[in-house]
């Protein structure tokens, strides 16, 4: 079993370093293909929703408030409000919301 263990931390560390490592080596000209240049801009942005937006709808105790809240972030942003009172409106609208249904 603890050999096993030796083994999986190996290759993980194998696949992070050649994730990381291999782009800088092969990849030495810009790329100028816009397909590519798109994917490659939006891959943070897309990997942070991932992780994000699951966990918005399961903080909450019921999930009605979570995907209300996360409706109301959105439209704010879209509007253009900042950090800030996004967080704060996001917040609100899942107190009132767990008040009221729980």
């Amino acid at each position: 079993m603890q050999h096993n263990v030796y083994l999986y931390i190996l290759v993980m560390f194998a696949v992070i370093y050649a994730v990381r490592v291999l782009p800088l080596t092969l990849v030495r000209k810009p790329i100028k293909n816009r397909f590519l240049r798109s994917f490659l801009y939006y891959v943070p942005y897309i990997t942070l929703a991932v992780m994000t937006f699951p966990a918005i709808v399961e903080a909450t105790q019921s999930p009605l408030a979570g995907i209300a809240a996360l409706i109301v972030g959105i439209v704010l942003a879209w509007c253009g409000a900042g950090l800030f009172p996004v967080a704060v409106s996001c917040c609100a609208v899942v107190f009132l919301l767990e008040l009221l249904l729980v």
